[in-house]
């Protein structure tokens, strides 16, 4: 297995493009080409009409690629379906090949023989079944439109090991999935989390070996990362065993469809849950957590869950989840598990409802390793700012023992890159600079002796920690300037604030009387 050093000097370069720096030229056109078809059908209705088709699409040629290889040389096995899924290949029926729906793209009918394919497909492959979208025959989809959208998403060539192997059909759905969360704004945000942020998370945790769990993983981006990074650094893929969980029914599919697309095996469940109040994987201890919560959802269900067994280091506001979901993810670490994850700000330094408490008890179990605070503008329709959050078990077992009673406090809230107006993206070099320096930091080989670099990083003890009130902003302990979000709670600083104005305003009075007597003094009349 390569050394830390190595596998961060081998960060593959990327051109940015606003989808987390691959050069997607080709991904590109087809989207502007794709976006022109959608007529009045708003972003979030024309996301599983598309993303539908591109997953039909793929597992088409993926099928017919076989299928040829068959047909020369065992033409007997060529329409025998356990000569596909031995290849781990779905069954594609006749009726449901990417050919046979070309032919028939300008036909009135094409939207019910979408249907009826996607029907075939759920049917032949368990594994599928109530996952694809089947509503492609409904008066509200123009026909002629659907026909020019299959048109150009059969220009898309998997057929050839080329292009099998430079993954194209799968950018090219992590581009739409990527261009729908923007279009969508902040509802949009909720399936996707910004390539960027997914690779850093992967980058700081490397989950090379083990289990990998998402309790809310969207449409799968964590998982696919992960996939990625072994690939990238040469480890085995089937040395990672993948376990997810999604609330929502739509979303759940779009995530399914990522991994098949993929080939990437994953337990997300045999269906959507609520992973608050139907936890699937209830016995799971897993040895990387990587996840992207919703921020200070209010509606959890926590009234209903005040004696949970996952909340060891205090009981979570009833009105605000964001302490649920880091109890959540601490119960289902394993004894030497390392987590990383997206979290609202405010998780740093607010003491509402107990959250303080929960904060002070988790960081004297000497839980929290390292704490991320990331600029502004990264995530599609949410302008909260954001950290990362990385807990790990690794000093309990005395693996970083030089560590113990210590956490790594990173200021990256000037770093990234405007890519339009309204979002922002790491660089492969700030994702590799954040990177070496929490692996520096751990001590790892070949990593090189961290030091403290004031106004971007800082090795602060738990005593470091009490003294600032148990907040984990790092802006108070890496010497950044003071900025707006500086971890002082909202009340105090508008305590503080109103009482400099009250005094500002009083001091104007007295001015504005002193200047009227002396004009009165000299005869004017004011």
């Amino acid at each position: 297995m390569p050394t830390p050093m190595a596998r961060l000097m081998r960060l593959p370069k990327r051109r940015s493009n606003g989808n987390g720096g691959a050069n997607l030229g080709f991904e590109r056109t087809l989207w502007a080409a794709a976006d022109k078809l959608r007529g009045s059908m708003d972003a979030a209705e024309y996301k599983h009409v598309v993303l539908g088709l591109v997953f039909l699409k793929y597992i088409s040629d993926a099928f017919q690629e076989h299928h040829a290889t068959l047909v020369k040389s065992y033409p007997d096995e060529a329409e025998d379906k356990d000569s596909y899924s031995a290849e781990g290949v779905f069954w594609v029926p006749k009726e449901a090949r990417w050919p046979h729906l070309q032919a028939n793209a300008k036909q009135p009918t094409i939207g019910k023989l979408v249907d009826d394919a996607m029907d075939a497909i759920e049917r032949e492959n368990s594994t599928l079944k109530g996952v694809l979208p089947k509503d492609y025959a409904r008066a509200s989809l123009d026909k002629q439109r659907l026909g020019e959208l299959i048109d150009l998403i059969g220009t898309i060539g998997l057929g050839d090991k080329e292009n099998r192997s430079k993954d194209l059909l799968g950018r090219v759905y992590e581009y739409f999935l990527g261009q729908f969360a923007s279009a969508e704004g902040k509802k949009g945000g909720e399936f996707y989390t910004p390539r960027c942020v997914v690779r850093l998370l992967v980058e700081m945790i490397e989950p090379f070996k083990g289990r990998v769990y998402d309790p809310c993983c969207g449409s799968s981006g964590m998982f696919v990362q992960s996939e990625e990074f072994i690939k990238e650094h040469g480890g085995k893929l089937g040395d990672l065993s993948i376990y997810g969980q999604e609330s929502n029914p739509t979303t759940w599919k779009l995530a399914k469809m990522n991994l098949a697309i993929r080939g990437i095996e994953a337990n997300l469940g045999p269906h959507h849950a609520d992973t608050f109040r139907n936890d699937l994987h209830k016995d799971l201890k897993a040895d990387f957590i990587l996840a992207n919560p919703p921020f200070n959802i209010s509606d959890w269900g926590g009234e209903g869950l005040r004696d949970d067994v996952r909340w060891k280091y205090g009981v979570p506001p009833v009105r605000n989840a964001n302490y649920a979901w880091i109890e959540h993810m601490i119960h289902h670490l394993a004894p030497s598990g390392v987590a990383g994850f997206v979290m609202a700000n405010g998780s740093m330094s607010s003491n509402s409802s107990g959250e303080g408490e929960i904060r002070k008890a988790i960081i004297e179990a000497d839980l929290v390793d390292c704490m991320v605070a990331l600029p502004g503008q990264l995530f599609y329709g949410s302008m909260i700012p954001v950290c990362l959050w990385f807990l790990s078990r690794d000093k309990e077992n005395g693996r970083f023992r030089d560590r113990r009673k210590q956490i790594l406090f990173i200021d990256a809230r000037k770093m990234g890159t405007l890519i339009d107006r309204r979002h922002r993206e790491l660089s492969d070099e700030e994702i590799a600079k954040i990177a070496k320096t929490y692996h520096a930091w751990r001590g790892e080989k070949d990593m090189g002796d961290y030091v403290d670099v004031a106004g971007f990083c800082k090795s602060a003890t738990l005593k470091d920690v009490e003294s600032h009130g148990f907040v984990l902003t790092p802006g108070r302990y890496v010497g950044a300037e003071e900025t707006e979000d500086d971890g002082e709670p909202f009340h105090e600083k508008m305590v503080k604030l109103t009482r400099a104005l009250g005094e500002q305003i009083a001091e104007s009075e007295a001015l504005s009387r002193g200047i009227r007597d002396n004009l009165t003094m000299l005869g004017f009349d004011f």
